[in-house]
Parts: C-alpha cells; structure tokens; sequence
C-alpha cells in the first residue's frame, strides 16, 4: 500500500533574470537587494568576477551571475541589480555579491513543482541547478546558490577581502 506523503514542503524564492530566461534563489540565502552601484575591478579575477562593492563598509565580491552560467554577461541598465547573498562553503558563510538583469519578485513554489534539472550530457551544465520549476506557464531554473559560487576564486577572494576588513596585514602567498 503507498503512503501518501503528510507534510507538503513550499519554499520561498526570489526570482531574476539573466538575458531573457527566468532563474529562482532560495530567499534564506538572499540578505538584500541592490540597485547597481560602481563595482571596483580587482586586477587579474576570473572574467566573471566584475570586482567589489562597498556594503555598509564592507568590501563584497561581485559576480556576474550570466557570465558565470554561461550566458553572455550582465549590462548595466536601469533594472539591473545586485543580489547580495550568504553562501555556505565548507561549513564557512561567505557574502557575495551577483549581478542579475533584473529582480521580479518573491514566489512559492512546492518542492513537488520542481522537476530534477536535465541531464544535458555537457560536464557541469546540470551541476548549478536544484531544478526546474513553473509558474504561469513560464519555466524558472532554480538555482544551487552554494554550487554556483563554490568556486575557488570566489571563496579566496571573499577570504582576502574578509581578512584585510578584520585588520589583518596582507599575507605573501606561498
């Protein structure tokens, strides 16, 4: 006999887009939204690495989140926003910044509404996603914020800058 499942699981997401395709982040990991500010370029980061920006003092690594996937890159417009965000690495929380075309707005969706991402053949296509949800007739690609940003040129530079904000004298790398 099958048993129905009880407890029915719905998340909160906030919708963005990228080029002409909808992405969805899992709101517990979003801290705030906003509008583009300057962005200062820091010499010889990844090419989806756009720089940092100043939050309340602090500086926060950038990336452009289309660059990154794959998806040509972010142009500054007059919806153009920056998502800063919390990202787990290792058991470390590291805030980010991702540079979006726009932000939509806050949905639900039920985990049961989000189909497995595609098997796509292409090594790492799949590796970003958690899956592919709808609303309103339109697919939405939800997003692994942790899997996005868990590269290593994110997290040192989000290490660097934490540790001259603390007061730490720049260390020479080995």
């Amino acid at each position: 006999m099958m048993q129905k499942s009880v407890a029915r699981s719905t998340r909160r997401y906030l919708t963005l887009t990228l080029g002409n395709e909808a992405f969805a982040l899992c709101i517990d990991a979003v801290r705030e939204i906003l509008d583009y500010t300057d962005i200062t370029r820091i010499p010889q980061a990844p090419p989806f690495m756009r720089g940092v920006v100043n939050v309340r003092g602090a500086a926060v690594p950038v990336v452009d989140l289309a660059h990154k996937l794959g998806l040509g890159e972010v142009q500054r417009t007059i919806n153009t926003r920056i998502v800063i965000m919390e990202v787990v690495r290792d058991g470390s929380v590291t805030v980010m910044g991702a540079l979006a075309d726009s932000v939509r707005d806050v949905l639900e969706l039920d985990d049961s509404a989000i189909a497995p991402p595609p098997r796509l053949g292409a090594q790492g296509t799949d590796d970003c996603l958690l899956g592919v949800g709808s609303h309103e007739g339109r697919f939405i690609l939800v997003l692994d914020v942790d899997r996005v940003f868990a590269t290593d040129a994110i997290h040192n530079m989000a290490g660097l800058l934490a540790s001259d904000q603390a007061g730490d004298a720049p260390q020479a790398a080995q």
